[in-house]
């Protein structure tokens, strides 16, 4: 019995197991569980075209429901493209982002990852494809049934976001290479393009350019070393840079056969007319950053979602992210996306400061002269105005991450625009602070004639090192202090008390900047230092050479004084002070300019920095700069940080700094003066 029952069974088994293949076919499977690491999840959740070279899962869901796979997308993208077009079912949103999603696999394959000088340019039919991915996204975006803020905490509305703002930033540098030139062959840049079937218009007016510009950088192609942190605003649209031709910024030093002598009716001459002593007045004194924080739009003509699929007309809108951080479009407040960081990177990386300031305090050729204005952004009417000034041996380098943690502040750069000043370092320091003062003025004269914007009001100066010795000259009131203590060491009369008092008497005599309403002094030898008189600043002060437009212009002067029956004690010859004199705790100047009155009302503040934390604090220095002579009475606040003298490079500093700034926007807001 139980042979027979085998028997059967073994008979019945070809049949049964037909079956189940046949139960398989018929759509009957297995499913079976796989374990997910969480982080896994979460990553697989959120990669897409962009990030791994692979469709996103939301897009794979959605061809699959077309009954389409990412392979048969690969070998036929039309048809792909057109099955997906065509299955009513698809919700819009599917449709649309997926479609976008393809389209930016499609410009991928056909743009080359790296482009050198030389290079072909992009092709019409990678513009094409990128222009397709920007329509697709802008239309699930603006016209698929939901608005943006209906769709904020949705993954997918992020990725479409970043398919248009990628897509966006590679048609804008292609746009920007045509645009500019047709601009350069005598051509309207704001001329529609003609590329393929469509029509492609650049709309710059946002920016204000003054200057067919040189090149249009996308912001995420560039990092920089020597900045600790890259501050970006998320939101639409393609972050980029536009780098302008830097202009004839700075005059260089005269060459060794020197300026011609000037009479003292020259210099008459010179202040009735209100100059200032420039050897070349070509040179403008200001200049906006050649740098440009760019944020482009491509929007697509129309007012529906049939519009936008049938439009073959694009306009690229340029905005500048600091000035404008939204805008209306269709009906929706859409935050613009931003760089903060990118333009002044570049800007100080394509610079040449640092060998520069070094060949300037030296009298080396090719140094600077005179000082120059720096806009960190475009004039802006509405914001006040950050001064800052570098220190010896220095340029705008020694404000690197300050200042972009400033800009990188959204509160901040609401409320602030940062200048800079470029200055010889080599020269005296009543001479610095009379040019850096004239400089200033002129600029914010351009900016505003009448004074009477934002800007032009409650301004706050900033200075480290010997920078911040000027920015407290800048802020005090000579009187006749400074005057009266040359006129004590020498007996001038007659022509010669004349000829020193065209040329020294407006550099002794001044009053405090107006509408400066604070402060910030770091690592200031206000009143000098011992370590400029020592064995090594003797040494480094012999090397120092002053420009020959300094020699050129005082050397008479000076020799009126040597002349002048000799000092009072009749001791040493006079000569032309470089700034390592200046900076000597014996210095005549220094010492007379320590006592001199700062502006009533003034608030400022002391930032020291101490090198051996050990010691007491009335005993330290920062390596150049002892606590006395940093220190000031009446300083609203005084934070001594554990640093050497680039006490400012320091995040301690960069935050006491921030928290000054965020307390005098709070003192403002309630009235506090």
């Amino acid at each position: 019995m139980t042979q027979l029952f085998l028997t059967r069974w073994q008979r019945l088994l070809p049949v049964l197991f037909a079956a189940f293949l046949l139960l398989g076919s018929s759509g009957c499977a297995m499913v079976t569980v796989k374990q997910v690491k969480s982080g896994d999840s979460l990553v697989n959740k959120r990669a897409d075209v962009l990030n791994t070279g692979k469709l996103s899962p939301a897009a794979r869901e959605t061809l699959s429901a077309a009954g389409l796979d990412e392979s048969q997308c690969e070998k036929d993208f039309l048809v792909c493209r057109s099955t997906l077009l065509m299955t009513d079912d698809l919700n819009v949103e599917q449709r649309l982002s997926a479609l976008s999603e393809l389209w930016v696999k499609a410009a991928l394959a056909m743009t080359p990852k790296k482009t050198a000088a030389g290079d072909p340019p992009m092709s019409d039919a990678a513009l094409d494809a990128w222009l397709e991915a920007a329509r697709y996204a802008y239309a699930y975006l603006f016209y698929s049934g939901r608005s943006p803020s209906d769709r904020a905490f949705e993954d997918r509305q992020t990725q479409v976001r970043d398919y248009y703002n990628y897509a966006a930033e590679k048609a804008a540098v292609v746009l920007f290479v045509r645009a500019r030139a047709a601009a350069l062959a005598g051509e309207d840049y704001t001329k529609p393009l003609t590329v393929g079937s469509w029509s492609l218009a650049s709309n710059y007016q946002q920016l204000g350019l003054k200057s067919i510009p040189a090149q249009l950088v996308p912001a995420g192609t560039v990092s920089f070393v020597g900045l600790r942190s890259t501050y970006r605003r998320d939101g639409f649209g393609a972050e980029l840079v536009m780098v302008m031709d830097p202009p004839k910024l700075v005059a260089p030093v005269i060459a060794p056969d020197g300026p011609k002598a000037e009479t003292a009716q020259d210099d008459e001459d010179d202040e009735r007319r209100g100059r200032r002593h420039r050897h070349d007045d070509s040179v403008p004194e200001f200049s906006e950053m050649s740098s440009i924080n760019v944020t482009a739009l491509l929007r697509f003509e129309g007012s529906s979602l049939d519009d936008v699929m049938r439009t073959r007309r694009v306009e690229l809108d340029a905005y500048s992210p600091e000035a404008t951080e939204r805008i209306t479009l269709h009906g929706e407040q859409v935050p613009l996306a931003g760089n903060f960081t990118a333009a002044y990177g570049l800007w100080l990386a394509q610079s040449g400061f640092a060998r520069q300031s070094l060949r300037t305090l030296f009298g080396m050729s090719e140094g600077i002269g005179e000082p120059h204005i720096y806009l960190m952004q475009p004039w802006d009417p509405n914001r006040r105005i950050i001064f800052m000034l570098h220190g010896l041996a220095s340029s705008p380098e020694a404000w690197v991450n300050l200042a972009n943690e400033i800009m990188g502040d959204p509160e901040l750069r609401q409320q602030f625009q940062v200048w800079q000043v470029y200055y010889p370092t080599n020269a005296p320091i009543a001479l610095n602070r009379y040019e850096i003062a004239n400089a200033f003025n002129d600029t914010l004269k351009h900016f505003d004639p009448n004074g009477s914007t934002r800007a032009s009001k409650d301004m706050v100066y900033i200075g480290h090192s010997m920078g911040g010795v000027l920015a407290r000259l800048l802020v005090s009131d000579s009187g006749d202090v400074l005057w009266n203590d040359l006129l004590a060491n020498y007996d001038l009369k007659g022509e010669r008390l004349k000829r020193v008092q065209n040329k020294l008497g407006p550099l002794l005599h001044f009053k405090a900047q107006p509408n400066v309403e604070r402060a910030i002094f770091i690592a200031a030898p206000h009143q000098g230092t011992d370590i400029a008189g020592n064995k090594v600043g003797r040494l480094i002060g012999r090397l120092v050479r002053l420009p020959l437009t300094i020699l050129g212009k005082f050397e008479d002067v000076f020799m009126a004084l040597a002349q002048a029956e000799q000092q009072v004690d009749g001791t040493a010859k006079p000569k032309i002070p470089n700034s390592i004199d200046n900076l000597k705790a014996s210095d005549p100047f220094v010492k007379a300019a320590a006592q001199l009155p700062i502006e009533a009302g003034l608030k400022y503040h002391s930032i020291i920095a101490q090198r051996k934390p050990e010691l007491p604090v009335e005993k330290s220095d920062d390596g150049l700069v002892p606590y006395w002579s940093a220190h000031l009475p009446g300083a609203l606040s005084e934070k001594v940080i554990i640093s050497g003298h680039s006490v400012q490079e320091t995040p301690q500093a960069v935050l006491e700094v921030r928290r000054i700034l965020h307390r005098d926007i709070d003192d403002m807001g309630t009235g506090t003066r």
